[in-house]
């Protein structure tokens, strides 16, 4: 068996049961039968109903992203903590990168090899002392060990992860010399900027909204109402819920609102 919590409402109607029973009972013993009252008293009121004309809304940013590692290899460094606020551009982690350092040199090595071994064939064709296939595999071999200079630098710009703009970290998957796989996620951004409302509303009021439409939407954690316009309208209803998907800006700068704040929004004279 069960046992759930009970409401006050319910611990209320129960003690009143108990007393009943006990008085019927005692009336019984006594040949008396008490009259019998309704168990809700006139002061009790039952729940209000829901308003059908608010609208749940929550705050969201205009960007946010996972950003995943690309390479396998051990955290060396980590640059940020959570709600750090980061410009575009700055180094947030880097990895320990020692072994693509050591492959780059080697790549260069051999670049530089090829690359005199197809000078050298180039004078002697130049001589008549060397054909033309000779003179093409050399040159093919140096493009060769130049592209694998290419690619060795490529994975060694994965060994630094940059923020791809402006915002807070929200998140952190990882810690410093952890070792991480591919696609392991690392951290969490939120981008600066004015917060977007995001909100479904029953598809029946589409003919009485549109963008630029005003409103008012009270957010729960600031106990505050402010002012807000449609800006976009999804372009299909959902037909199951028979509601459609908008997007709306909240009008001025409001430093206390937070990504993931939820609140109600009401479209006075939408029914």
């Amino acid at each position: 068996m069960r046992f759930k919590k009970q409401s006050t409402y319910a611990r209320w109607a129960l003690g009143c049961t108990s007393i009943w029973l006990a008085s019927h009972a005692l009336a019984q013993t006594a040949g008396v039968m008490p009259a019998v009252r309704s168990a809700t008293p006139a002061s009790i009121a039952m729940p209000a109903q829901a308003d059908p004309h608010a609208i749940r809304v929550l705050l969201s940013p205009e960007l946010e992203t996972v950003l995943a590692s690309q390479m396998l290899g051990r955290i060396a460094s980590l640059n940020v903590g959570l709600g750090t606020h980061v410009s575009k551009g700055r180094t947030l982690l880097s990895f320990d990168c020692s072994e693509a350092n050591a492959r780059l040199r080697m790549a260069q090595a051999e670049y530089a090899n090829a690359k005199e071994t197809q000078d050298v064939k180039e004078r002697l064709r130049a001589l008549d002392a060397a054909g033309d296939t000779e003179v093409m595999l050399a040159s093919t071999q140096a493009d060769r060990a130049k592209a694998a200079i290419a690619l060795t630098q490529v994975q060694m710009g994965q060994c630094l992860v940059k923020a791809p703009f402006s915002g807070h970290v929200v998140k952190l998957h990882i810690k410093p010399a952890q070792g991480v796989n591919v696609g392991v996620p690392l951290l969490e951004m939120v981008s600066d900027g004015p917060l977007k409302l995001r909100l479904n509303v029953p598809s029946r009021w589409l003919h009485a909204l549109k963008k630029g439409t005003a409103f008012e939407v009270a957010i729960d954690e600031t106990r505050k109402t402010y002012p807000a316009k449609v800006s976009a309208i999804n372009a299909r209803v959902d037909a199951v819920a028979q509601t459609v998907e908008m997007e709306a800006r909240i009008d001025g700068q409001h430093p206390e609102l937070l990504a993931g704040m939820s609140g109600v929004a009401r479209f006075p004279g939408l029914q």
